[in-house]
């Protein structure tokens, strides 16, 4: 089989859990079948890929003009005698239509997630048009993944998709087991001299773009309820804010908390999964599944969340080492963070490395896909 992937944004290099999550699923795949990628031209650094990469279309905001880049999707469709066209996001669906027409080609559009709440969550003032053509293109396609399991159903309640069209396909990692506790207590040695953090003090986590809407939210939360709650307590605490994208407004903010350590973008994420003592997701407008926990998850890293921020990771599957909170009680979330360090010590299930290993998800895409040729 050979797959044509169209990505419609910048992903390499991949920085952000969107960008690694589409790249890391090509780089798995494309030792199951032949990959062959369009991507848009701010692409860079794309020469140590396993697979052909094209790095000519415009991004998803100039994404009508494509319409004149068809006749060389095409040539590329029949050059490398593709089989089926894989779209990323739902952006550039009406070429997945155009494509079919014009070469007789099965389209698929993998959703990362349902991007009409996505914009409604942002405030864009254009949403309810993009709720028309989002419905209009998933129902036009051959078959679509969603990336959690409320994504798909909602598909298909409200979008009436067929549930034999849909399918889970869930962002994933490259760990398949978890690191060991030496590796972990080294970690947090490096972290605590990297930022002077004292023996005593809890260290929790926070990453992400800085920039997207419930992480700004999240960022709120910590400020404005669970900091004031738990400078009521004697709980000593560090938490390490992670990401680029910060306002001005909110670094004043933060700033004025002793309690935060805000690092900015780094590059070596993995040393704050292995190092800290949980990670926290206190977002109540949470879409789609959160990257960033299935990373600390894979790292063994326990995770204390809202109920909507922890969407997408099934509660069956990550047991004790996911501890839930309801949406707003701020106070038992606070809790929970004081509890941390004396609550008994639970690995990372297997079963969560069954799932969410890229190694298994790939092989699950190509059968899938392997049934549209």
């Amino acid at each position: 089989m050979v797959l044509l992937g169209i990505v419609s944004y910048k992903i390499f290099p991949a920085r952000l859990g969107g960008q690694k999550g589409i790249a890391d699923f090509y780089q798995f795949l494309s030792k199951e079948c032949e990959v062959v990628l369009a991507t848009s031209s701010d692409n860079k650094e794309i020469t140590q890929f396993p697979f052909q990469i094209y790095n000519f279309l415009f991004n998803q905001w100039k994404g009508f003009l494509n319409v004149f880049y068809i006749p060389k999707l095409i040539s590329i469709i029949r050059k490398h005698k593709v089989d089926v066209v894989l779209i990323e996001h739902s952006y550039f669906g009406i070429f997945g239509i155009l494509l079919r027409f014009l070469t007789g080609k099965p389209f698929v559009i993998h959703s990362h997630n349902i991007e009409s709440h996505r914009f409604l969550v942002a405030k864009r003032k254009w949403w309810r048009l993009y709720v028309r053509y989002e419905i209009f293109v998933h129902q036009q396609a051959n078959f679509s993944f969603f990336k959690c399991a409320e994504d798909k159903d909602w598909a298909i309640e409200q979008w009436k998709l067929l549930p034999e069209k849909c399918m889970v396909l869930p962002y994933g990692t490259h760990i398949h087991e978890a690191p060991s506790m030496q590796e972990k207590n080294s970690c947090r040695e490096k972290i605590s001299q990297l930022h002077a953090v004292k023996e005593d003090e809890t260290i929790f986590l926070f990453n992400g773009s800085l920039n997207y809407t419930p992480n700004i939210d999240s960022l709120n939360v910590f400020v404005q309820y669970i900091i004031p709650i738990l400078q009521k307590t004697d709980f000593k605490f560090k938490i390490i804010i992670c990401g680029d994208f910060l306002s001005d407004e909110l670094k004043k903010q933060i700033e004025l908390f002793p309690q935060i350590i805000f690092t900015g973008y780094v590059p070596d994420i993995d040393l704050y999964f292995k190092g800290c003592d949980a990670f926290l997701s206190p977002s109540v407008l949470a879409t789609g599944i959160k990257t960033k926990l299935v990373e600390a998850l894979a790292n063994d890293l326990t995770v204390i969340s809202t109920r909507s921020g922890a969407r997408g990771i099934d509660e069956t599957i990550t047991k004790e080492k996911m501890i839930l909170v309801e949406n707003a009680d701020w106070q038992s979330f606070a809790t929970e963070m004081i509890k941390i360090k004396v609550r008994k010590e639970f690995a990372t299930p297997q079963e969560f490395y069954n799932n969410f290993y890229w190694g298994n998800i790939v092989v699950r895409a190509k059968d899938r896909l392997q049934e549209l040729i």
